[in-house]
């Protein structure tokens, strides 16, 4: 590489050696470690961003991918910048690593099939569409979108249910139902519809009775609803499958104080019902 010009400002040197993905060196980009596999899709999860530069580097990544950029003012922050931390008219340096996206749109063209039409497809297919419709609803719990979260989850059961499989396979589709059904169970518990949060979890225990995560989706919902026995028999059951789970063991004292305190207000309603009157005077005989 040949020397730098006296008076060049870092990002100018920087520069001299990026690849412009804009057309106008306005986006300038580095790549420090390259990644694998398909470019960022327009339609993937992570483009949820609100600068044009930092969508275009994106853009421009894969799976793995570490990238630098430069980013000119009118792909940033533009002539106001961002007050206090970046002046007007900044040229800005960002430094992104690509774990993974989302492509949804493989996704929602597989779910606007008919279902004669989706059974045409290998069941590796809906395997594929279900898991990444999972994924995406995690993208969105994650964010505390809740309803959204809850509508991709149904997406995916549903694609699930109406898939039916030869039985050697059969476990691969219900290894998958159970994963979307402890996510649904979790989500409506955060919706606080603890009812349908049961009735979610009690579906996964179908497939797996043992299974730590339904156990306890359940005895949460249970104890939401103040049923406190069956509560205490999910917990526990939950508690023997894994006896040194932190969340578990602590949902079972949040149980035992829930209950303390409705043993105490029924012991206290008994007493209000069942005292002797202040009154001390005794019925005379006739």
């Amino acid at each position: 590489m040949g020397g730098s010009a006296p008076g060049q400002s870092p990002y100018q040197r920087l520069s001299q050696r990026m690849l412009d993905i804009s057309g106008d060196r306005g986006v300038l980009k580095d790549v420090i470690r390259e990644g694998a596999g398909e470019l960022v899709t327009p339609d993937a999860s992570v483009l949820d961003i609100t600068l044009w530069g930092m969508e275009l580097g994106l853009l421009s990544m894969r799976r793995g991918e570490l990238a630098r950029f430069l980013f000119k003012p009118t792909y940033a922050y533009g002539t106001l910048g961002c007050p206090p931390l970046i002046p007007p008219n900044t040229t800005v340096l960002f430094e992104i690593e690509l774990l993974d996206f989302l492509d949804s749109a493989e996704s929602d063209k597989f779910c606007a099939l008919s279902a004669e039409q989706q059974d045409q497809f290998p069941l590796q297919k809906v395997l594929k569409v279900a898991a990444t419709e999972r994924e995406f609803g995690n993208y969105l719990f994650r964010q505390n979108r809740f309803y959204d979260a809850k509508v991709r989850y149904k997406r995916a059961l549903l694609l699930l249910h109406r898939r039916s499989a030869p039985p050697e396979e059969q476990h691969l589709v219900e290894a998958a139902k159970l994963l979307v059904l402890l996510n649904l169970s979790f989500t409506y518990l955060k919706l606080e519809r603890p009812t349908t949060a049961l009735r979610y979890g009690e579906q996964a225990l179908v497939i797996d009775q043992k299974n730590a995560k339904a156990l306890f989706r359940c005895g949460q919902a249970c104890l939401l609803m103040t049923e406190y026995q069956k509560a205490r028999d999910f917990l526990v059951q939950a508690q023997k499958a894994q006896p040194f789970n932190h969340d578990i063991n602590n949902e079972l004292k949040k149980l035992a104080s829930c209950y303390k305190d409705y043993t105490d207000k029924e012991k206290e309603m008994c007493h209000r019902m069942f005292a002797p009157c202040d009154d001390d005077s005794a019925v005379g005989e006739n």
